[in-house]
């Protein structure tokens, strides 16, 4: 047995095939790391994971199984995949069902957020709309 090839956990021996990635954590960019902690738990219905005692340096919000982690910035200046790289949302959030879309579009509608483009089916074939966060990134979401 090559034990390379295996990870231990519980006490059973998996292969490497056998193990799945289940999430992702994008880690976000802030000049204000209290600002953008408020705008998502303001506007977009996020949690302050409270466990976490250096708010002033960096967060972490999430919402339902969406999970962000916000770090202050160092220098230099934020900016979105789009005006930096001239293409690309700088997140992507998926919602459970098509109809989904269009109730989370009015819940931040309602919430005064910053909306790029309604509802829409794209080219790609997915049903989304974008809206512009407080550090101006684009936010993808919809149903791919």
């Amino acid at each position: 047995m090559d034990i390379a090839n295996y990870k231990i956990k519980e006490g059973n021996l998996l292969k490497n095939n056998e193990v799945k990635l289940i999430n992702v954590c994008p880690v976000f960019i802030s000049e204000d790391v209290q600002k953008t902690v408020d705008f998502y738990a303001e506007k977009l219905g996020f949690k302050f994971a409270t466990h976490y005692d250096k708010r002033d340096n960096f967060a972490t919000i999430y919402r339902d199984s969406i999970e962000f982690v916000i770090v202050q910035s160092k220098f230099g200046q934020m900016q979105s995949n789009t005006k930096r790289y001239g293409a690309g949302y700088d997140a992507y959030i998926d919602t459970d069902t098509v109809g989904g879309v269009d109730i989370i579009y009015e819940e931040f509608v309602s919430k005064g957020v910053h909306i790029v483009s309604k509802p829409h089916k794209t080219d790609y074939g997915s049903y989304e709309f974008v809206i512009e966060d407080i550090d101006k990134r684009l936010i993808g979401i919809g149903l791919i």
